[in-house]
């Protein structure tokens, strides 16, 4: 297989946070088959205990996330580690007037459980001067910000700011090899939904197809990797994204995208070459 990052390279270990199914899992994959050994960590010790007992050289953790001190003693415990991809997340938080305690358990997992991941291991992985990789799961509901889950919205948001944070860092560190990385997933089959229907939507991607479009972006170079899915292409998520980010630029209401004063107005951009 041709090399896709220094990192990834027979025997060295990866840690995979939210790995006992999904897209964690589906990545654990692809690193074993380069002939990584695999760290998983999950909230249910039982599915991540059998996912790593399906993989040739895998280890699985019973891991809360939102957990700093235990984050951090997974980190002493595995050693040097040369990916990280804190990937654990949840949904159903609410709206912003609603739901506290959901809030705190969506924002303690996907916003401070990534940055527990960062403040546990990246450190050594940046003074140990051997190539790094840092895989941050975000989502494009941290950059359109769609009405709904609000909590959700915010918490991939703050992924996405820490994120670019942690690139900067690094990548002006002195003698630093780790390289960090924002996975973007489209509309995904995971395990979540797996348990709440039984047959995979046609508009959705299989959590495969998120790890080789992972790979792909790692071996491009990109920082912001953007996935499609069954319904969306490439080319929409790009005039979503622009959309966006012009509420603020032209001063529009917000979320205009969803404001029926602007809803002409966004599907003739759409509809338009730019």
């Amino acid at each position: 297989m041709s090399a896709i990052h220094p990192a990834i390279a027979p025997d060295n270990l990866a840690v995979i946070t939210g790995g006992a199914d999904g897209i964690g899992f589906a990545v654990a994959q692809a690193l074993a088959d380069r002939g990584m050994r695999v760290a998983l960590a999950d909230i249910d010790g039982v599915r991540v205990t059998e996912a790593a007992a399906a993989l040739p050289d895998a280890t699985g953790h019973a891991l809360d996330v939102s957990d700093r001190a235990a984050v951090e003693a997974l980190a002493r415990e595995l050693g040097p580690v040369s990916v990280l991809m804190n990937n654990a997340g949840t949904g159903g938080g609410g709206d912003a007037l609603s739901n506290p305690e959901g809030w705190d358990r969506v924002l303690g997992t996907n916003l401070m459980g990534v940055l527990h991941g960062v403040q546990a291991f990246v450190p050594t992985m940046a003074e140990s001067g051997r190539p790094g990789l840092i895989i941050n799961t975000g989502s494009k509901q941290g950059i359109t910000t769609p009405p709904g889950d609000t909590a959700y919205n915010v918490s991939k948001a703050g992924i996405k700011a820490l994120t670019e944070g942690l690139a900067h860092t690094l990548r002006n560190r002195e003698g630093c090899q780790v390289s960090a990385h924002l996975l973007i997933p489209g509309f995904t089959f995971t395990g979540m939904m797996r348990r709440r229907m039984a047959q995979k939507p046609d508009a959705a991607w299989e959590p495969g197809q998120v790890a080789e479009r992972l790979l792909q972006g790692i071996a491009a170079g990109e920082f912001y990797i953007l996935c499609e899915d069954n319904e969306t292409t490439a080319q929409m998520d790009r005039k979503r994204i622009q959309w966006a980010a012009q509420d603020i630029a032209e001063g529009r209401p917000a979320l205009s995208r969803w404001h029926p004063d602007w809803a002409k107005a966004f599907a003739n951009w759409m509809a338009s070459g730019d």
